[in-house]
């Protein structure tokens, strides 16, 4: 497997490079990527030039940035020994844990975490990894608490991961169906008389948590499951009057419940049962004047035995790597003083 840093003859390193040996030539292309795109990336990332002799890789920069690249690219090795790709996604994950923004304490432990997969999410059609550590402790509590919140910007994972461990959950027999739904809030649109029945009407609010679904069971299996009641995706004014036992419950776009309907639907938590609650203090599509039921929820139930209250920052997004900076831009204008 990969070394941490290997201590070269003098002839054959600068001062200011690491040497990485990685025995596996076949895996080393691998890390290396099509035109060496997995370098470029990782060089962008950290200011440091790799560059491929052999069997070795010469990282060139920084003291600390070479600490940190070799790092990541052990990790990375790590993956391709264990049989499990490297892509893209995954070497942003790794670059996140060894940002050089982040406390370096620590760091090499984080990575092999990382590497060696504690945190898989099993499903029908793929496995799914936490990308942070903010995802890995959410992950945590969504198995360990009755209750969960996660809270934070678009694009962070909050619900796919939500619904992915209610789909492991499912699968192995620790609940007996999945709940999902939304209030249905108009995000600032009218949209008028919509066409079709009930289903018609409310499915394009719904959309998201289908897609997600999907992306964790077949869709003939999504559907014969929905046929049996075993997964249902609802509007949360549904949800009144109901007692939800041996379930996941999942209640997406919080931040459009209003205080009432908070309380509804957490006292629908039956016998058996796990909620998670997830939403963006920020995108609140409410009328004015109405307060947000997330808000009021945070703050009465912090401390609650129980109950798990997780963040997540720009930090985590997990989509294009613009999306955080523009989720950053807005934050620091609505910081900003206003004239």
């Amino acid at each position: 497997m990969g070394l941490s840093a290997i201590t070269p003859p003098p002839s054959t390193a600068a001062p200011h490079e690491t040497l990485l040996e990685f025995p596996d030539n076949r895996l080393l292309i691998e890390l290396c990527g099509g035109f060496d795109r997995n370098l470029a990336q990782i060089e962008h990332k950290l200011g440091v030039h790799v560059l491929r002799r052999g069997n070795l890789l010469a990282v060139i920069g920084p003291p600390e940035a070479q600490r940190q690249t070799a790092a990541v690219l052990n990790a990375l090795y790590a993956r391709l020994e264990q049989g499990r790709p490297v892509d893209a996604a995954e070497i942003d994950t790794a670059l996140r844990l060894g940002d050089p923004g982040r406390d370096p304490v620590g760091l090499d432990e984080q990575l092999e975490m990382f590497a060696a997969g504690h945190y898989e999410i099993r499903t029908r059609k793929k496995q799914v990894e936490p990308r942070t550590e903010a995802q890995k402790a959410y992950v945590q509590n969504l198995f360990r608490h009755e209750l969960a919140f996660g809270i934070g910007p678009a694009g962070t994972g909050k619900t796919y991961l939500a619904v992915a461990v209610g789909v492991t959950m499912l699968i192995g027999g620790n609940v007996e169906r999945i709940i999902l739904s939304r209030p249905a809030v108009e995000a600032g649109e009218r949209l008028g008389f919509l066409p079709g029945d009930m289903k018609d009407k409310v499915d394009p609010y719904m959309q998201p948590l289908y897609d997600a679904l999907n992306d964790f069971l077949p869709a003939k299996q999504v559907q014969k499951l929905m046929e049996e009641k075993r997964i249902e995706i609802a509007p949360l004014a549904f949800m009144r009057g109901r007692t939800l036992s041996n379930a996941f419950v999942v209640l997406d776009e919080a931040q459009n419940a209003t205080t009432m309907q908070m309380k509804m639907f957490l006292t629908r938590l039956g016998e058996g049962s796990r909620m998670v609650v997830t939403g963006d203090r920020t995108q609140v599509d409410l009328p004015r004047g109405v307060p947000s039921g997330l808000a009021d929820a945070e703050r009465i139930l912090a401390g609650v035995k129980g109950v798990s209250l997780n963040y997540f920052t720009a930090r985590d997004v997990v989509r294009h790597p613009l999306v955080a900076r523009i989720i950053e831009a807005y934050g620091r204008d609505e910081a900003a003083p206003r004239a």
